[in-house]
């Protein structure tokens, strides 16, 4: 589904006090650097890494937002981005006017979009949200009310940005339903936290960005063997001796 090839993506130097920072050379700033991966369909893909790693530019130029410098990007299906603020992709008054935005932007009949938006407030629990206020829905119908709008649009693999952001107990519950249904509707799922705590028992393939480079790519449970401290992650397991298992609120 997704396939990355020695992707770069550098930035002119604007601040003269990144000089010195071990990611710029030749008056550039290497934000990503010579990333290759591959993600199948159905696969749930957690990225972890400090702040400035690079998850969030890598994610853009997986979604089409951004262009890498150099490599190569072959993504073979429809994305969707559920952004970390999920109150920036809310366009409509109701959840199903909401929803509706994206396929009337693609010219689709009355029918069709009727039917997108069924399907998708069934897939993600909104059917008796449908028509109250989008902005008094609670944080996690929100982000739910985001994924429903990329699924209306027919995306296969969909990226969620750091999903828990300012979500409270229930709120996490809630989206973490909507990841497991998601995987078992077939949809690539790609998750990009800091809050491992939360989600790592979901994935099956974790990988780690450090500074712009890939420096783990491989099972969940192998990854929680590595000194995750070494690359700006808290360890989920630190202070105890739960498995992986039980990882996922």
């Amino acid at each position: 589904m997704i396939n990355l090839q020695n992707v770069t993506k550098r930035f002119p130097i604007v601040d003269e006090n990144l000089i010195n920072n071990e990611q710029v050379r030749n008056g550039y700033f290497y934000a990503l650097e010579d990333i290759s991966l591959s993600i199948t369909e159905g696969e749930c893909t957690i990225i972890a890494g400090a702040n400035g790693s690079g998850k969030s530019l890598l994610m853009s130029i997986i979604a089409g937002l951004e262009e890498p410098t150099s490599g190569k990007v072959n993504i073979k299906d429809k994305v969707g981005l559920v952004f970390q603020e999920p109150d920036a992709q809310i366009l409509g008054e109701t959840p199903r006017e909401d929803i509706a935005f994206g396929p009337r932007n693609m010219k689709l009949k009355r029918n069709e979009i009727t039917e997108r938006v069924n399907n998708a407030l069934i897939q993600t629990g909104l059917e008796q949200r449908a028509d109250f206020p989008a902005r008094s829905l609670s944080g996690g119908e929100k982000r739910r009310l985001a994924t429903a709008g990329v699924l209306a649009m027919d995306a296969r693999i969909i990226i969620f940005d750091e999903p828990y952001a300012n979500m409270d107990y229930p709120g996490v519950v809630q989206v973490n339903k909507l990841f497991q249904k998601l995987i078992a509707d077939g949809k690539t799922v790609i998750i990009l936290t800091h809050e491992l705590e939360k989600c790592l028992a979901l994935a099956k393939r974790f990988i780690i960005l450090y500074k712009g480079k890939k420096v783990f790519d491989g099972a969940a449970s192998l990854a929680l063997e590595s000194d995750l401290e070494y690359w700006g992650i808290h360890h989920p397991l630190k202070n105890n001796s739960n498995k992986i298992e039980s990882l996922l609120w």
